[in-house]
Formats: C-alpha cells, sequence, structure tokens
C-alpha cells in the first residue's frame, strides 16, 4: 500500500473498507455498492481484519507524523483498528446477538437512510433488499460457528431480538419500507422471508446453546469493549467510584428542584407530576414539529454567539422512527457532500401523547448543539481531514460526551431555567449516571456501596440494576426495559457518554486556564469541533491547547 500521507492511508484504508462493508459507504454518502449488502459471514469478518492488518503494516512503514492533522489521524487509525483487533480476537463478532448493535440492526438503519428519488436509486434499493436473505444466511453461519466454540449471546440478549425481529415481521416492516419507497409489489417478499427465517432459527435453533451464557460478560471482554467505545484503556473501578459521586451530587440538586415543582414531593414524584401537567404535544406529527423547531431555535440562538456554522450544517431534520427501534432517540449524520442531511430520529413506541420535560435537553443532546453541530462539522472539515477522521473512525466516547457537553452548555447558557425542562435535564445526567454504575457493575459483578440509597451491600444483578433504575430515573418502563437490554448487549458504549464529557469539560478548563482572560469560548467550539475524532487516549490535552 502506498502511500504520501498518513490522510492518503486512511482514506485508503476507508476506500477499501467502503467496498467491504456496502453498509458504510451509505452512511459516508459514497457511490460504492448501493445495490449489495456487506457479507456477515466468517468469511466477511476475516476480510475486514486482513485490511486491518495490512493498513496496520503500511503505517509501521511509513515512520512518524509530522504537523496536527496529519498525528491525530495516524494516532486514531492505530487505535480504532486495534481496538477492532481486540473484540475480534476475543470472538464477539461471533455472538453479535443486541437489539441496538447488531448486523440486522444497522443494516435496517442504514436502509432508512437511502435515496428514493430516482429510477436508479429505486433499482439500488431493490437490489439491496433482495440480496438480504444471503446476507442473513451469511450471519446465521456466523452465529453458528460462535455457538461451535461456545461462544454465544446471553439468553437474554436472544430472547429480547426474537421479540424485536418479531414486531417488525408483524408490522411487514420490509414490505410497507418497500412500498413507501416506490418499489413494485412484492419487491421485499423475500427479505421478509429470510427475516423470519432468522427469527425462527434464533428461537429454535441458536436459543437453547445460550441457556449457560452469563449476562456479564467478565474483566477481559469488558475492558476490550471500553477501549473499543472510548478509545482508551480506562479503570472501570475508578469510573465506578466516580460515577457514585455524581450520583449523590445530582441527586441533590434533583431534591431542591423536586421541591419547586410539587412542594414536599421526591424527585421521583416531581418527574411523575411532570408526565400529566407540563407541557404536553399530542400526535406524532405535532411531536416532529416541536422538535423540529426546538432545533432550529438553537440554531438561531447560538449562531455568531457560542458557535460559527457554515450555510451547510443550519439544515437538520427531525425523523420518526421505524417501527420495531430501540427506546432511545438517535441521530444520523449527513453524507460527506451534504446531500443527506442530519437527522434526529424519535421511536414513538405507539405513543401518540408526549410529555415535553425530558424531550427539551434530549434534543440539545441529539440535535444542536449535540450531535449535528459535532457530526456535520466533521463532514465539512472532511476537505481537511480524512474521512476516517471525519466519519469512519468515530469514537462513542467522544461524540457522546460532547452531546452531553452540549446539554451542560444550554444550561449554562440559561436555556433550560422551566423547572420541567430543567428536571429533564437533570434526569437525563442522572440517567447516564447510573449508566456508568450499573454497566460497570453489572458486567464485573461489583458491590454495591454502603452509603448507596438501595441496594447497599448487595452485587449487581440485571434485576437489581433495573430496580435501581427504577427508583432513580424518570424514563418509563419500557425505555428503561430496553436499555437494560441494550447495557447487557453492547458492554461499555454506556459509560462513554458522562466519561466522555468529564473528558470535554477538563479540555475546556485547562484551555481556559491556559488562556485566562481571552479565551474565546465560541473559538473554542469551533477548534473542537473541527479536530475530527479522537480517543479518550487523547482528547483532553488537544483540547487543552486550542
Amino acid at each position: 500500500m502506498s502511500v504520501r500521507t498518513f490522510r492518503d492511508l486512511a482514506d485508503a484504508h476507508v476506500a477499501a473498507h467502503a467496498e467491504l462493508d456496502p453498509l458504510l459507504a451509505t452512511e459516508l454518502g459514497l457511490p460504492t455498492g448501493q445495490d449489495r449488502l456487506p457479507d456477515l459471514s466468517p468469511a466477511g469478518e476475516e476480510a475486514l481484519d486482513a485490511l486491518d492488518r495490512d493498513t496496520l503494516a503500511a503505517l509501521d512503514q511509513a515512520g512518524d507524523p509530522a504537523d496536527g492533522d496529519e498525528r491525530r489521524c495516524a494516532r486514531l487509525l492505530r487505535e480504532r483498528l486495534t481496538s477492532a483487533q481486540g473484540v475480534r480476537t476475543l470472538g464477539e463478532h461471533l455472538r453479535n446477538v443486541q437489539i441496538l448493535f447488531g448486523p440486522v440492526q444497522s443494516l435496517r438503519t442504514v436502509l432508512t437512510l437511502m435515496p428514493t428519488d430516482t429510477a436508479e436509486q429505486r433499482t439500488a434499493l431493490a437490489a439491496r433488499l433482495a440480496a438480504v436473505p444471503e446476507a442473513f444466511a451469511g450471519y446465521t453461519e456466523t452465529l453458528r460457528a460462535g455457538a461451535g466454540r461456545g461462544l454465544v449471546a446471553a439468553p437474554r440478549q436472544v430472547d429480547a431480538v426474537v421479540g424485536q425481529l418479531g414486531s417488525w415481521l408483524a408490522a411487514d416492516w420490509f414490505g410497507g419500507f418497500a412500498a413507501k419507497a416506490g418499489l413494485p409489489a412484492g419487491s421485499a417478499d423475500t427479505a421478509g422471508a429470510a427475516l423470519a427465517a432468522l427469527r425462527d432459527f434464533l428461537a429454535q435453533d441458536y436459543r437453547p446453546h445460550t441457556e449457560d451464557a452469563p449476562d456479564g460478560v467478565g474483566e477481559e471482554r469488558y475492558r476490550a469493549a471500553v477501549r473499543r467505545w472510548t478509545g482508551a484503556d480506562l479503570d472501570p473501578r475508578e469510573a465506578y467510584e466516580w460515577a457514585w459521586s455524581e450520583f449523590h451530587r445530582v441527586l441533590a440538586e434533583q431534591a431542591v428542584l423536586a421541591e419547586r415543582i410539587l412542594p414536599g414531593s421526591t424527585p421521583r414524584a416531581a418527574m411523575t407530576h411532570l408526565e400529566t401537567h407540563g407541557e404536553i404535544v399530542d400526535g406524532v406529527d405535532a411531536v416532529r414539529e416541536r422538535l423540529q423547531e426546538i432545533m432550529d431555535g438553537a440554531i438561531s440562538a447560538l449562531q455568531g454567539t457560542h458557535v460559527d456554522l457554515a450555510p451547510e450544517l443550519l439544515r437538520v431534520e427531525t425523523m420518526i422512527a421505524p417501527e420495531g427501534s430501540a427506546a432511545a432517540p438517535y441521530y444520523t449524520q449527513p453524507s460527506l457532500d451534504f446531500a443527506r442531511p442530519g437527522r434526529t430520529w424519535l421511536p414513538t413506541l405507539g405513543r401518540d401523547r408526549f410529555p415535553m420535560w425530558d424531550l427539551v435537553s434530549t434534543w440539545y443532546h441529539e440535535g444542536v448543539p449535540g450531535h449535528h453541530l459535532q457530526l456535520a462539522q466533521w463532514a465539512l472539515c472532511s476537505g481537511r481531514l480524512s474521512a476516517f477522521q471525519a466519519s469512519a473512525g468515530m469514537i462513542s466516547a467522544n461524540i457522546e460526551g460532547w452531546a452531553l457537553y452540549a446539554e451542560r452548555l444550554m444550561d449554562e447558557l440559561g436555556f433550560l431555567t422551566d423547572p420541567g425542562e430543567r428536571m429533564g435535564y437533570l434526569d437525563a445526567q442522572m440517567m447516564r449516571i447510573i449508566r456508568v454504575i450499573i454497566d460497570i457493575g453489572m458486567h464485573l459483578s461489583l458491590e454495591v456501596p454502603t452509603d448507596a440509597p438501595l441496594h447497599a451491600g448487595l452485587r449487581w444483578t440485571p434485576e437489581l440494576a433495573r430496580d435501581f433504575f427504577g427508583a432513580y430515573c424518570g424514563r418509563d418502563a419500557a425505555f428503561l426495559d430496553s436499555e437494560l437490554l441494550r447495557y447487557l448487549g453492547g458492554p461499555g458504549q454506556a459509560i462513554s457518554y458522562k466519561l466522555g464529557e468529564r473528558a470535554w469539560l477538563a479540555g475546556r478548563e485547562a484551555a481556559r486556564a491556559a488562556h485566562g482572560a481571552s479565551f474565546d469560548l465560541k473559538a473554542w467550539h469551533m477548534a473542537a469541533l473541527s479536530q475530527g475524532s479522537l480517543g479518550l487516549d487523547d482528547l483532553t490535552a488537544e483540547l487543552a491547547v486550542l
């Protein structure tokens, strides 16, 4: 692999990866393989592993990078490929059954990003739908290979995914999607049949192999997963202890606010009160419009004062998530050419009545100034950065840390003075703190501290975690059930939010201390958002020198 710069090497890697995984190409807005799906069999993973090894060998031969962008590009590329090898060596791809981060879920999400305006685009989509049976057959082969080696998902995850796929089948999701896209009748029949076959395989053939698989993954697997999600070798026990101190701090702040909302109440009771006495939006279309107003209003208020946004970033769309999605709202980034805009997605979970107290801060997180400003700015900088830095090499702790920082920023700037909306912000903070506690606690089977207000001295189990979550988080039961499955299925991802925010805040305060009275928050924001992806091994230090 002959390259002139580290960006060349990173871009060559992205192009080769997109050829092997056409879903990545769609996410990036590249033309590669829009009528194909990735090989989800063991051979497909082996091809990705070979690509990673070749790129790492080229990195070893390239020497030391010189300037900032090249240095950051080289470090990111090495870290991401090394962390991918770490989880691959443990066989995580052989047991990847989970409701949010699994290959089937990713495939469906990317299908919803595909354009269908032209006959050519609809032909590509139809070809992709026709390729679903082969992709699912490859995935089945991978899970069989894992089961043969004793590498299986926990039964709780398998049961949840079987139920999830069942809901898609009941709604004829593939058929409805194809009809909405303007494809001929019957275009999704084979995809629907393949989905039913995968559901049956998981329920009847795979599930019996999982009976003895534990919910928690243990120390070795957890540390490898944390590296994948954070770009750092973090000490889980230090993070666990720190999160408990944050829990007590935020709980005390919630108690004061609860007294303002409903005198004499607890934080949890105040949140229940807000479900019926706060702002309520009725109707799916109405809530989509209300959330769009929140993002448009944030752009208008922040532009020129706390950020300087290019015209491309001023467009972001609120969407309703497809039926059968996990409970949490999410964001999908724009294509690198901005032909597809950034989008926030609200799962309705069958509801048509939406209390707003906990959605305002969430949309600052998902949209503006959260994920949209960061990931769209990366796309804007793709002429200077590699595509790897701008998209393909993103690290959860960086992007989720920024989004949680964005919620805090809006609170600092006075956008959350309404008591209900501010309780929603504090509840969002508490949810991310509890994520750290129970994610680490469940996977490492840690003990609940003696000063905990609930379950003190016991060791974490999923049942204890769900009980604790329900006591101190204001989200509804369906959401919390989905969240718990998410943490068990994607170990380490849940802790990336709060630990990423900690790194962003530390970097900002270090930069403020270095500049003193001349510190310019707007300039710092734009410089920080223009660096591209960084792991927590590097993030705070890079932010501190801006």
